[in-house]
């Protein structure tokens, strides 16, 4: 390994070193979330390092990107479905305000959240959710990444 893999999400998930990299897809790297305060957290990763924008990939690979979202987001939602009974929907989103490289931010949302967040945007939850060692990605977090793996394995065998 060259070093911090977070430093170089994309070109450590072309090399290999990417631990968080569920499944390879079309246009990109289907990965788990750092952080899984709201389980199954995922983040599609455009395959090109120096892309910013959706509108920087050619139209034909920019529509595979959204059809690997669309994968991924799936694969999310069935899984955390049948991993828990208040699982309510899964929240997709393309920002690009702090990580200068494309890429989808899948978030499956639960009817267990507090409700001064529960219909709000992930990104209000309070600093300490994105810090704490308990959300930490490890290996606890196994069977929810067998389950989205499985599931994008299932998807992608049918496209």
């Amino acid at each position: 390994m060259t070093g911090d893999w977070r430093t170089d999400r994309i070109g450590a998930a072309l090399r290999g070193e990417n631990p968080t990299v569920l499944r390879r897809l079309t246009s990109g790297f289907a990965v788990i979330g750092d952080v899984q305060f709201l389980p199954g957290y995922s983040v599609l990763l455009v395959d090109e390092p120096d892309v910013q924008r959706l509108s920087d990939l050619p139209r034909v690979k920019r529509l595979s990107f959204l059809s690997d979202m669309d994968r991924l987001g799936e694969a999310v939602e069935r899984a955390c479905r049948r991993l828990d009974p208040a699982f309510r929907r899964v929240n997709l989103e393309i920002l690009g305000n702090r990580d200068p490289f494309l890429h989808v931010h899948v978030w499956p949302r639960f009817a267990w959240e507090p409700a001064d967040v529960a219909g709000k945007p992930v990104w209000l939850y309070p600093r300490e959710r994105w810090s704490d060692e308990r959300f930490r990605l490890g290996p606890r977090h196994d069977v929810l990444r067998d389950a989205i793996s499985g599931e994008l394995d299932r998807l992608c065998s049918v496209s």
